[in-house]
């Protein structure tokens, strides 16, 4: 009873939308073993414009395939790098977070018209590391124990690790454009002269995610340390 206790009490305490979005890929992996199958949600414009199958533009995004080790290991960089965004960049900031869910996954759908991809998940989750590693450049990742990696590194090594195992790298570089893309013109661009911010949180999110009061008792990350001291500089002129 102690144990189960436990396991609640960790769930729980996962982020919101962290919680929220990785629930559901476990959830559709689920179904797909009984109810469903992959043809009925992966993505495909002709069948969600013209049979109006809406549903598609977001299960696409919750399928990493059958139950097995590429489904983990996806799913433990989804859910480490999702996480890790939600606790540090975008702590007290629920509603910006959901916002990058949104325009990363509209992004990421406008390049899946051009392009013969069944699900977008992988990219999505490139697009979260991407951003990651961007915002926290001195942390050193360890690479299944093989070596270590300043972390904007990173984003490239999962690349080339894709082309080792023969996957096709479309996706992953789809992932990366779309985080860079992201962190440009939310990290970057509104800090060069004449900059300003583009990407601005829609009102009727920051009233559905109020945020609530933050924690007394919280210590930061280092990183977070780190990222929001060099949010509080002023930009440089050349």
């Amino acid at each position: 009873m102690a144990q189960q206790g436990v396991g609640v009490f960790n769930y729980q305490h996962i982020p919101c939308v962290t919680r929220a979005y990785t629930t559901a890929c476990f959830i559709t992996t689920a179904a797909q073993m009984e109810l469903v199958s992959p043809f009925q949600i992966y993505f495909n414009p002709d069948l969600i414009f013209k049979r109006l199958q809406i549903w598609r533009l977001v299960t696409n995004f919750l399928y990493f395939g059958q139950l097995g080790f590429s489904f983990l290991f996806n799913m433990m960089f989804t859910y480490r790098y999702c996480k890790m965004l939600e606790e540090t960049s975008f702590r007290g900031r629920t509603a910006d977070f959901v916002f990058m869910f949104l325009f990363g996954g509209l992004l990421i759908t406008l390049f899946g018209l051009f392009v013969n991809i069944s699900f977008l998940g992988q990219a999505f989750t490139l697009m979260l590391v991407y951003v990651w590693s961007r915002r926290n450049p001195n942390v050193r990742i360890n690479i299944f124990g093989v070596m270590t990696v300043q972390a904007p590194y990173l984003p490239w090594v999962l690349l080339a690790f894709s082309i080792l195992v023969g996957d096709s790298i479309l996706v992953d570089t789809l992932g990366i454009l779309t985080g860079h893309i992201y962190f440009f013109l939310e990290d970057v661009f509104p800090r060069q002269p004449g900059g300003k911010k583009l990407l601005v949180t829609p009102a009727f999110l920051k009233q559905i995610f109020e945020d609530p009061h933050s924690d007394p008792n919280y210590n930061p990350l280092p990183e977070e340390i780190v990222n929001q001291w060099n949010n509080d500089q002023p930009p440089q002129d050349d």
